[in-house]
């Protein structure tokens, strides 16, 4: 994922993202990132992060209040990040990657430390950002939220182990559930 978004050293190969070199200054405005690692500034207010990092990808700021809206951060827009939960830390953190409308939108375990509830409202938005044309690209060790995407990598070590459908991967290892099929694949040793 660093890879794809230019972030990562000593990548062998090329990366072409969106018809350019991974990594290339005009993607910044087309590609969203949402590292593991939430990027933010602690000693700021969440508003503060928004209007900073808007100003970075230059764009008005106002696009950030509808996002803290959608995520359920407005109204703790003043109080400052080194207050704030894991949870409530890595739900400003996706607003950020959002705030440029990106084309692309990397995602690292989004909703890790999450509530259910709030995890299934954000699949819910990540569904419609899919549908208004936005790729996503995630992360996750979560096989249930692997399964609500339209397309898996299942990769073991490094290796990429099966591409596919969440139904096509199932019904090829002849399993019932995604989980299930990683664990086949891994244990056969086969792809399908």
């Amino acid at each position: 994922m660093r890879s794809i978004v230019g972030v990562q050293a000593k990548v062998e190969g090329e990366i072409t993202v969106l018809g350019q070199p991974a990594g290339d200054p005009r993607l910044r405005p087309e590609v969203g990132y949402r590292s593991q690692d939430l990027s933010l500034y602690e000693d700021l207010s969440i508003w503060e992060n928004v209007e900073y990092f808007s100003r970075l990808l230059r764009i008005a700021a106002d696009r950030g209040r509808s996002l803290l809206e959608t995520v359920e951060l407005s109204e703790f827009e003043d109080q400052r990040v080194d207050r704030l939960s894991g949870g409530q830390k890595a739900r400003l953190s996706l607003v950020i990657a959002m705030l440029n409308e990106p084309r692309l939108l990397v995602l690292d375990e989004p909703t890790v430390g999450l509530d259910p509830v709030l995890r299934r409202e954000l699949w819910g938005l990540f569904t419609t950002l899919a549908s208004q044309g936005t790729t996503l690209l995630v992360s996750s060790h979560v096989m249930d939220e692997a399964a609500r995407c339209e397309r898996l990598l299942l990769m073991r070590d490094g290796r990429l182990l099966a591409e596919g459908s969440p139904s096509g991967l199932v019904e090829s290892t002849s399993t019932a559930s995604v989980e299930d099929a990683f664990l086949a694949l891994i244990e056969s040793g086969d792809r399908p």
